[in-house]
């Protein structure tokens, strides 16, 4: 408590440099702090907007289904016992919230003047929306757009965007999609187009939807086997436990040749916008480590400049006895507290600004989409983190410039001017 006493009075003999140093990391950590809300912000409304308008935070397919996704091949849907004990385990994990049991496969799409492909998924209405609450929002266009009309019902079929303006096809319109079963026939039903959706980049993009019932007509499934299961968890940060879990148990079962039955994806093994989130990362991470850099420059510098003014003091200490150990404490406790202040009141404003931007409300694009709202949080281990990076910037800083204090000579010392 002594050191600190003396540490404290050191830095108000210099309140100019010391108020000028602890502005300098306030600033750093308000930087920090603003950088990291916002960023993550915008982070979790892209991942939100993937994972809740079309992909789920996780699915469950067939073991080797993914390797070959883009072919959407029906020889690897999940059979009715699969489907079944997959169901079973979700309805007993706590993270889920709700998941939704797709048919996907490519087709022609035709208005009976053109024709294009079509990547299909035969989906559960109820179900889909539960597993995908934003799904509704992308629509543009919708055949009953009054409140309570139902998102899709049988002989409707949803479409892209891509699609409806490359054939000139609107809502109401009738079509026709061509499709292959797994034997080889080729199948065909009318259809209205009861909507068109937004598009997405990625492979997304040119998605449409209809009944799950017609698309095992219209491929002549006789048995309940489905493609894929897009599961909802009632939190993103529950991914990592959820998948642990379903590796364990699901992951664990074996076909009657005795290889894996299942695998199971996160959305950011099966979605292109993985790698922007990593970007931001690799950015929040990059501008974390400028800022603590610019931190111990300036706490060394100030703690350099008080080593090389207070020489002759220092040398005094010495010569009264005061041990070299002392000498260094009390130095990398000037730096310690610079930071501690520095810190405590980067937080508090960081926490005001944050609080600012909130009720401010701040809205940008993104994509296709527009309007949405910047909604930057701080969590406790932002601060944490924070506080950490930037304390322990400071007493590093501060340690060189201390062992150099300690070990001066005192004769040498007292003779400087």
């Amino acid at each position: 408590m002594k050191i600190l006493r003396i540490a404290a009075r050191n830095l108000l003999r210099y309140r100019r440099r010391t108020l000028l140093t602890t502005l300098l990391i306030t600033l750093g950590v308000m930087a920090m702090l603003l950088f990291v809300s916002t960023s993550g912000s915008f982070k979790a409304m892209m991942v939100g907007q993937i994972t809740d308008s079309m992909m789920g935070h996780l699915q469950i397919h067939k073991k080797g289904y993914v390797s070959s996704i883009d072919s959407l091949p029906l020889t690897m849907n999940m059979k009715p016992k699969m489907v079944e004990k997959a169901a079973e385990q979700l309805a007993q994990m706590p993270q889920v919230e709700a998941w939704s049991e797709r048919v996907k496969f490519g087709a022609m799409f035709s208005n009976f003047a053109e024709t294009t492909s079509i990547r299909v998924n035969g989906v559960d209405p109820q179900r889909e929306i539960q597993a995908c609450p934003e799904l509704p929002n992308r629509l543009l266009s919708q055949l009953d757009s009054k409140a309570g009309a139902p998102f899709l019902e049988r002989g409707q079929l949803i479409i892209p965007e891509l699609i409806a303006k490359g054939l000139k096809v609107n809502v109401g319109d009738p079509v026709v999609l061509v499709a292959t079963n797994r034997d080889g026939s080729v199948n065909g039903i009318n259809f209205v187009v009861s909507g068109i959706l937004e598009g997405l980049s990625g492979p997304g993009g040119r998605d449409g939807y209809l009944h799950i019932d017609d698309a095992r007509e219209l491929l002549r499934l006789e048995d309940n086997e489905i493609s894929e299961i897009a599961v909802r968890l009632k939190s993103p940060e529950q991914q990592p436990v959820a998948m642990q879990t379903l590796q364990k148990t699901l992951g664990s079962l074996t076909n009657q040749q005795g290889k894996p039955a299942f695998e199971i994806h996160g959305w950011d093994k099966l979605s292109p916008f993985a790698n922007i989130a990593k970007m931001i990362d690799l950015m929040t991470l990059f501008i974390n480590v400028m800022l603590v850099a610019i931190v111990l420059i300036s706490v060394m510098n100030v703690m350099i400049m008080a080593v090389y003014e207070r020489v002759r003091e220092i040398g005094t200490l010495a010569a009264m006895g005061t041990q070299p150990n002392t000498i260094l404490k009390l130095f990398v406790t000037e730096g310690l507290l610079l930071g501690l202040v520095g810190a405590l009141l980067g937080i508090l404003l960081s926490i005001a600004t944050v609080l600012v931007l909130q009720q401010a409300q701040i809205s940008f694009d993104f994509g296709r989409q527009s309007g949405l709202i910047l909604h930057p949080e701080l969590t406790l281990s932002d601060l944490m983190w924070a506080s950490l990076m930037v304390i322990s910037a400071a007493v590093l800083a501060s340690l060189q410039p201390a062992w150099k204090a300690s070990r001066l000579n005192p004769v040498d010392a007292l003779r400087q001017v």
